[in-house]
């Protein structure tokens, strides 16, 4: 199975940004779909941001405007750049990848938005 190891989590305040990566083990050229999930304390986990191989990104409402996931094929390695960042925006947050029937996840990669 495909490896992933997310980063760049952090505390940051209200209106801040931050940029998270997802490093997978192998190629993600082939991969149908990566995406972003976070989960909150009490919460159960939720889509934030998803991209295909080819086609259009999808974003919850909650974050569209707000919210950009990108890829790098050549890099294995897919991004979510956050920015306008507010407290409900805190959770633990995770990369998936859904390729062959198979679902990988990574260890997630905490964000809180706190003064």
């Amino acid at each position: 199975q495909v490896q992933l190891v997310e980063s760049g989590g952090g505390l940051v305040q209200p209106g801040g940004s931050l940029r998270l990566s997802c490093a997978a083990s192998e190629s993600i050229f082939n991969i149908y779909l990566m995406g972003w999930y976070r989960q909150a304390p009490g919460k159960q986990r939720e889509l934030v941001a998803a991209i295909p191989s080819s086609g259009s990104t999808n974003y919850a409402d909650s974050v569209k405007g707000r919210f950009t996931i990108s890829r790098d094929n050549a890099k294995n390695t897919v991004y979510l750049q956050m920015n306008s960042l507010k407290p409900e925006d805190t959770a633990l947050y995770y990369c998936n990848a859904q390729y062959g029937g198979f679902s990988s996840w990574g260890q997630g990669t905490q964000v809180t938005v706190s003064s």
